[in-house]
């Protein structure tokens, strides 16, 4: 079997228990499973860093990874990757920050990856490219006469062609997209958006599983990641030996929970789900009193101005719901912004009466999936999920909302907190059946087996453009 090489941004630490994610869970789940050899940034910046990798590992994993200086970690990552491409791969070009100089850094940083990689690469290896601060990855492997079959995942969404078009260097992102074997995005959506956006161009045609580019064929499609179910409902069943479980439990044992897991990002809409459980309390005098709202928020990116000023608002609008409605023996809002063990988020879900997911825009979104897995079959919770992450594709029955629509999400909540139990039941065991069947075994195999296919003609040269 030919070995697996993962690269991407950033190399996890496959001991630790606290990552969010998608790309970190289910990565690490995956490379765990099959082993090979993951190499990325190792999280820190050095004045002047090597381009000889760290390798470390053991003889199934291998880890080889790098440091950044601080003008790549300033203008590579924080600039062009979190301050141009997240804002737009997630609609939001608004937030918009474009920099030439950040862009070229970006492009230095991933010939200086491919430059490291390519010395580490065997003839024989399965490549895997991930997300978008290593678009251009492949094309520069490719300049450095790496034959070997590569393939692209993207964790992010990718936007309807007309918002991705307004990107000053959009055609030529897209286009180094084009050097890879296979490309894969987290839905049908993501993956005909960019289908549409590159046969706009003069010299790219569709074809029935992708595109034709130069005599080579790029297969395109839809790969959702999955978690290790198994795993998950393991950990939901372990009595959490943490201090935190005491001090989130509500002071009424009769009191239901409603729970959110999601890093800092304006992405996830933090500030709009608090303000639908407001209008929750504002339109429901009968649950004030009798639910609480407890949210994870781990820190990310702290150092974008965008992220300070998510976190702001948040804060804000946490502490006026708590001070208009709050009383004595009841907070309504039990917001913590720190890393919490996944043991102990999953015993948290099992305990909760309603898994709330209701991101802007997402692109899968694996605490969907995972709030699943954690329930109790005969006393489920009910997962309320918003049309706009990449897991509503799939988890078609799950609440689903529009998290810019309050009211209406505030009434979904009301119906998950009052669903019947044989209700609760159906809902989960359909949603269950799915979660299972795309776990993160059938995203590994089925990415893995397009990418395996037979190596395409001049898989040496670049895209032009």
């Amino acid at each position: 079997m030919a070995r697996l090489v993962v690269l991407s941004n950033r190399v996890a630490d496959l001991n630790q228990q606290t990552q969010t994610g998608g790309l970190a869970v289910g990565l690490a789940d995956a490379i765990k499973s099959r082993g090979g050899l993951w190499f990325g940034w190792n999280g820190s910046i050095e004045a002047e860093p090597s381009d000889t990798p760290d390798v470390s590992g053991t003889e199934t994993v291998k880890m080889a990874s790098l440091s950044l200086s601080d003008r790549e970690y300033k203008q590579y990552y924080t600039c062009f990757s979190n301050s141009f491409l997240w804002p737009l791969l997630h609609y939001r070009a608004d937030l918009l920050r474009y920099h030439e100089i950040c862009f070229s850094c970006y492009r230095k940083v991933n010939a200086r990856f491919a430059a490291s990689a390519a010395d580490l690469l065997r003839s024989d290896d399965l490549v895997w490219v991930h997300d978008y601060h290593l678009i251009p990855l492949g094309r520069e492997l490719r300049e450095r006469s790496c034959r070997q079959r590569i393939g692209f995942f993207l964790h992010t969404p990718f936007p309807p062609p007309d918002l991705f078009a307004v990107a000053p260097d959009g055609e030529w992102l897209a286009r180094s997209m084009l050097a890879y074997d296979v490309v894969g995005f987290q839905t049908r959506a993501d993956a005909e958006h960019f289908i549409h956006y590159v046969t706009d161009l003069d010299d790219i045609d569709a074809t029935s599983d992708g595109v034709r580019h130069a005599g080579r064929d790029i297969k395109v499609g839809a790969f959702p990641i999955g978690i290790d179910v198994d795993a998950v409902a393991d950990m939901s069943r372990q009595t959490a030996d943490d201090e935190l479980v005491e001090h989130v439990k509500p002071d009424v044992p009769e009191m239901k929970t409603i729970i959110g897991v999601d890093r800092l990002d304006y992405s996830k809409g933090l500030p709009d789900r608090m303000k639908a459980f407001q209008t929750l309390l504002e339109t429901e005098p009968a649950l004030r009193g009798a639910v609480t709202y407890l949210q994870i928020a781990p820190p990310s990116r702290e150092d974008v101005p965008a992220y300070v000023d998510i976190r702001e608002e948040l804060e804000r609008v946490a502490g006026s719901i708590n001070g208009d409605w709050g009383e004595f023996n009841w907070t309504p809002i039990r917001y913590i912004h720190r890393n919490i063990p996944r043991e102990t988020v999953a015993f948290l879900f099992r305990q909760s009466d309603v898994g709330f997911v209701a991101p802007l825009r997402d692109g899968m979104n694996l605490v969907a999936k995972e709030f699943v897995v954690a329930q109790n079959p005969d006393d489920p919770g009910v997962l309320v999920l918003s049309k706009f992450a990449g897991a509503a594709e799939d988890l078609v029955d799950a609440v689903i909302v529009n998290p810019f629509d309050p009211e209406a999400t505030a009434r979904s909540l009301r119906d998950a907190l009052f669903m019947p139990l044989d209700e609760r039941q159906d809902r989960h065991a359909a949603l269950l059946a799915r979660v299972r069947k795309r776990d993160n075994h059938a995203w590994l195999s089925a990415f893995l087996d397009a990418l395996s296919g037979p190596a395409s003609a001049d898989a040496t040269g670049p895209p032009p453009g």
